[in-house]
């Protein structure tokens, strides 16, 4: 992959897994690009300020007239669902290299539980009114002072680089950077576990056309078992079904699929309950990653 190579860690008491080659650099969607914007609109090469109380360089962004430091600030537009959000903002405080509060990164949530459901949204023909309830929620973020958007909600990455021409901040684009790390890594055929929406609008599978991997969906039969566990299961507050996520396993290795992505924010919910093998490459756990060393923060080696 693009950019200089670390490692990434287990999961801190979820399902611990080996150390895993993910970039450092600057991320995916600053290399391929979402927008027309240049990378270094996003990614600006100033002074590094090291911080009287931390080991780190945080990178630091001239502001006009070259006088002052702006801070990095992340915003997360969640509540898609709330549990994931919640999940997801626990693994970046999980993955970040720091010993106090201040060593933190810097980070707004906005929880938008009414947000409507993607899948519902885009496959029922109300695709523009969900886009509006995004773009309005991420330029929320952008007015209270955010320098890099997360959403972890992969179905909305169906509106992904509309939003990011919207906007002035950088999106950093879950599906792109998860597949990227399958690129580095390898892989060659992977599995794409997410919702009806993600999977019938080809999300993830362009992604991987565009790195030379073929992405395989699951047949109707196991696509049910995946949907029930996400809005039957997880959505409504339970942990998740075994015995169903065991019938999806067996479909993924009998296709002979190298990998498989769990590409809905609630499977990886569901792999915090319960752990999973290094098989499977959870793209929250990516967006995390990534959102840790966009804003120029270290990720947490043990």
């Amino acid at each position: 992959m693009e950019g200089q190579l670390g490692q990434r860690g287990g999961d801190d008491g979820h399902g611990a897994t080996p150390h895993r080659q993910v970039p450092v650099g600057p991320p995916a969607f600053l290399l391929r690009g979402t927008s027309n914007a240049p990378a270094s609109r996003f990614w600006p090469s100033a002074k590094t300020l090291v911080t009287p109380h931390s080991r780190r360089r945080v990178p630091c962004r001239s502001m006009t007239g070259g006088t002052g430091m702006s801070e990095q600030r992340l915003g997360i537009l969640g509540g898609m669902g709330p549990q994931a959000t919640q999940d997801f903002y626990q693994r970046i405080l999980d993955r970040t290299d720091a010993s106090c509060d201040q060593e933190h990164l810097p980070t707004l949530i906005w929880s938008d539980t009414s947000m409507p459901d993607r899948t519902a949204a885009i496959l029922g023909g109300d695709a523009e009114g969900c886009y509006r309830r995004l773009l309005d929620g991420a330029r929320l973020l952008e007015r209270g002072g955010c320098t890099a958007l997360a959403i972890p909600c992969n179905t909305s990455h169906y509106f992904a680089d509309r939003l990011q021409g919207d906007i002035a901040i950088p999106l950093i684009h879950m599906p792109r950077e998860t597949v990227a790390v399958l690129a580095a890594d390898g892989k060659k055929r992977v599995g794409i576990l997410a919702t009806d929406g993600t999977v019938q609008t080809g999300i993830y599978q362009r992604e991987c056309a565009a790195r030379g991997i073929e992405a395989v969906a699951p047949p109707a039969d196991v696509q049910k078992l995946v949907m029930s566990i996400i809005y039957d299961e997880i959505k409504r507050g339970e942990k998740g079904s075994r015995e169903k996520f065991a019938a999806i396993d067996r479909w993924l290795r009998a296709s002979g699929c190298d990998a498989a992505i769990l590409g809905c924010t609630e499977l990886s919910v569901y792999r915090t309950y319960h752990g999973l093998p290094d098989y499977y490459l959870d793209a929250m756990e990516i967006l995390a990653e990534r959102c840790i060393t966009a804003c120029g923060y270290k990720l947490r080696m043990v």
